[in-house]
């Protein structure tokens, strides 16, 4: 985990994992979060980029892998 993040940045990071990992799509974490899309898409790419992961698939194994999930 590159660069991992701290305190609030890191529960919402970790809150973002577990939602693709329950499948759901940008549309609905968004609503969940009340955010854009674009900022889903945003932070998706951020945490792809610290996992090292190309897509939700990987991002996933990935942080299984570290025990965040």
């Amino acid at each position: 985990w590159r660069d991992a993040p701290q305190g609030k940045e890191f529960d919402r990071v970790l809150e973002m994992v577990r939602l693709i990992a329950a499948g759901m799509t940008n549309q609905e974490i968004a609503e969940r979060l009340y955010i854009t899309v674009g900022t889903v898409k945003s932070h998706l790419n951020h945490i792809f980029s610290k996992l090292n992961a190309r897509h939700r698939a990987e991002a996933i194994a990935s942080a299984r892998k570290l025990n965040l999930l």
